[in-house]
């Protein structure tokens, strides 16, 4: 097991590097201001189980792969570059296919929460360049003296998906709450679904660069 002492740091760098604005940021403001706060919440832990996911992957050592293989690597990119578009796209076509072009922010279904949670685990392990930063964060913490070294990069990895959460649930919540408010101006609402869907594609491409 690592130390406190790391832990700590490790919890505390995971913080800083969250409430910065990067791709997850933006993912979960794309979900609360497209759709509402509460797609923005699901959101957020579908990004935080799929980085605990990406830990597990990370201690097993499959992460080594992208390392040594540029064609997973590249292949990964283009299929998670390509689910990101997909799903801007899809936000865009399916709040223009509203009745009367209006976009409904009402209670959201068992269901939608659960497929809102599944892709934003989907969004965050698709990323190779998520898996390579773990890759390349985790490791100068871990210390051979201190046992399983396996376990080390498993119990660190756990820690910043999770020091992530807070913030995103922060942009979530704000970004739910400008979606409230503009909640019977139609106009605005439909310009609010396509900046969320242009904030989609444009995450996705760029994990070309």
């Amino acid at each position: 097991m690592p130390s406190l002492e790391t832990m700590v740091v490790v919890a505390l760098a995971g913080l800083a590097l969250s409430a910065s604005p990067g791709p997850s940021m933006l993912y979960v403001l794309s979900r609360s201001v497209g759709q509402s706060r509460a797609a923005g919440l699901a959101s957020a832990i579908g990004l935080g189980l799929g980085g605990v996911l990406l830990a597990v992957i990370a201690a097993l050592g499959l992460a080594a792969v992208f390392q040594q293989s540029t064609t997973a690597y590249q292949a990964m990119t283009v299929v998670g570059a390509g689910y990101l578009i997909y799903l801007g796209i899809r936000m865009i076509l399916e709040r223009e296919a509203s009745q009367n072009g209006e976009v409904r922010i009402g209670p959201v279904e068992k269901r939608s929460y659960a497929r809102i949670i599944w892709q934003g685990i989907l969004v965050e392990v698709l990323n190779p360049k998520t898996i390579l930063f773990f890759m390349a964060f985790i490791p100068p913490f871990v210390e051979t003296s201190k046992g399983d070294i396996a376990l080390q990069m498993l119990v660190l990895g756990v820690l910043v998906p999770l020091t992530a959460v807070p913030s995103d649930l922060i942009v979530a919540f704000v970004g739910g709450s400008l979606a409230q408010t503009v909640q019977g101006n139609r106009l605005i609402r439909r310009g609010l679904s396509w900046l969320g869907g242009i904030f989609l594609i444009g995450i996705g491409v760029s994990l070309f660069f």
